[in-house]
């Protein structure tokens, strides 16, 4: 969960006075930060360590370190680590198709992939908003919301910029 995305929630989607939403940014920036630094902290330290003690090919012990260090740093369900955990999925899927290519398990295309895979995401997403949203995680039902309903209503301009009257 970047800054910005933390700003762009605390700015549009919450109703606290400002003082609560800058501490709000502050709060969740941290811990945003303080999660990556101690993984990759202890990451490199339990691999160096695992390294100069046991004969373990590389492949085999970035993920055992990883896995490792992530069930103690990443324990605790909440929209920080969701946030991270979710964005790291989306890559890997990503780079697990790529690797699929590579090894041939996957044909490769002469023509563009990425529309389709926009395309299907966003299909998905709108199908389980409509028809299931309570499936769907929190905030993106609050920002879905907000985007796909709410601002069907408005008066002005300024319903776009400040809370309005139509927010859930």
């Amino acid at each position: 969960m970047g800054t910005s995305y933390i700003f762009i929630q605390a700015f549009l989607f919450r109703r606290d006075p400002w003082s609560q939403r800058i501490r709000f940014i502050i709060r969740l920036t941290y811990l945003h930060s303080k999660n990556l630094g101690l993984f990759v902290f202890f990451y490199k330290t339990l691999r160096t360590i695992i390294a100069s003690i046991f004969n373990i090919s590389k492949p085999f012990r970035s993920f055992i370190c990883a896995f490792i260090v992530a069930y103690f740093v990443f324990h605790k369900h909440n929209s920080v680590n969701e946030q991270i955990i979710l964005y790291l999925l989306s890559r890997i899927i990503v780079g697990f198709a790529r690797y699929a290519q590579k090894r041939s398990w996957l044909p490769k295309t002469q023509r563009p992939i990425f529309p389709w895979f926009a395309a299907f995401i966003w299909g998905v997403v709108l199908w389980l908003f409509e028809c299931h949203r309570e499936t769907l995680q929190p905030s993106l039902t609050r920002s879905m919301i907000y985007l796909y309903e709410n601002s069907d209503r408005w008066s002005s301009w300024k319903n776009f910029l400040f809370r309005d009257q139509y927010r859930s």
